[in-house]
């Protein structure tokens, strides 16, 4: 196990934490036992948790393109972790009423929606690859997300981290089209081989048969 696959999977370690030390009843915690006159709320702590995961997430993928270890299972598992994260972290923040519900059921009906093409495209024998826009999209989800948990704590920051939400959902729709685009034209040069390798086969079944007929006679 390499290092950018221990990320990976500390990142899926990491999401179970957010969401308990955000759905649990609100709590204030005194940092004065380690000598910091501080307090800090567990929204605050989920905060700090999340932004360590996505932070991951990062360090993953440059450590396997710097080291090349770039594998079969840190390519499957890098974007199941990445929607976990973010698919339980959003569903947390609905229970807490910090989040709209419709922007989630959006962004996680869409990475169903992406999995299932990437499914049906590796079946084919094609890789669709994370695209610019869906790059983008991560970081306005991870940046709205951070700004909901901050909200929480301070309510000066909820409109920005309406209009972050907002963005992330209408990044979700355009990366969707786009994911959508890639398989669509992968699936079509699929289909084309396909039936081309099956009219040589029959024509090559053709000429079997009319030199048979031509020897029998």
């Amino acid at each position: 196990m390499n290092l950018p696959n221990l990320l990976t999977l500390a990142r899926i370690f990491f999401m179970p934490l957010v969401v308990a030390a955000l759905v649990q009843e609100r709590r204030v915690y005194s940092l004065s036992p380690i000598g910091l006159d501080l307090e800090i709320g567990n929204e605050i702590i989920a905060l700090i948790i999340f932004l360590v995961a996505a932070c991951t997430d990062m360090l993953d993928g440059y450590f396997a393109r710097k080291w090349s270890q770039i594998t079969t299972l840190g390519t499957l598992l890098d974007p199941v972790a990445d929607k976990l994260l973010i698919s339980a972290t959003l569903i947390a923040l609905v229970e807490i009423k910090a989040v709209p519900a419709w922007i989630v059921i959006l962004i996680i009906g869409r990475d169903f929606a992406i999995s299932g093409l990437r499914s049906i495209a590796m079946s084919e024998g094609y890789l669709i690859p994370a695209s610019d826009l869906g790059k983008s999209k991560m970081i306005l989800q991870v940046f709205g997300v951070a700004l909901s948990m901050l909200a929480l704590r301070s309510p000066e920051y909820r409109a920005a981290a309406t209009y972050a939400m907002w963005a992330a959902a209408i990044f979700t729709i355009v990366s969707a089209v786009d994911y959508a685009r890639q398989f669509w034209r992968q699936i079509d040069i699929s289909v084309k081989k396909r039936r081309r390798r099956e009219l040589i086969l029959l024509d090559r079944a053709r000429r079997r048969a009319a030199r048979g007929t031509i020897a029998g006679s």
